[in-house]
């Protein structure tokens, strides 16, 4: 069986690594010493010069998401929908407040405003 390794970030530095899921262990930032953020298999990090598309991967993680796809691995099917832009943010923030439902329910949404078929 293969172990796929998964994205760690750190928001604060702006980097991302790929670590092995070590259960016992807490992988730290090598810049910071804080902790990384496990941000799954199909975690595309933006460039590091990019404090927009940082900020918004940082709610992203805060709210408890990871950029998985529709398999475990991270291999079989497209990625799950994650806001890349703050634009998409600030329109799934506001159907949160408006509809009352948690932010990381209406930041899994493609479209803000059509509500998930559950």
């Amino acid at each position: 069986m293969t172990s796929y390794k998964l994205h760690h970030a750190c928001v604060s530095c702006r980097l991302s690594f790929k670590r092995h899921v070590d259960p016992g262990r807490q992988h730290v930032c090598p810049n910071c010493a804080r902790p990384l953020v496990c941000a799954g298999h199909d975690f595309a990090p933006p460039p590091r010069r990019d404090r927009r598309a940082w900020s918004v991967v940082a709610v992203v993680l805060g709210a408890g998401l990871r950029y998985e796809g529709l398999s475990a691995c991270g291999c079989a099917k497209e990625p799950r929908y994650r806001p890349r832009t703050r634009a998409g943010l600030r329109a799934r923030r506001s159907v949160a407040a408006r509809d009352g439902v948690p932010l990381s329910e209406a930041l899994s949404r493609p479209d803000p405003w059509i509500p998930t078929a559950d």
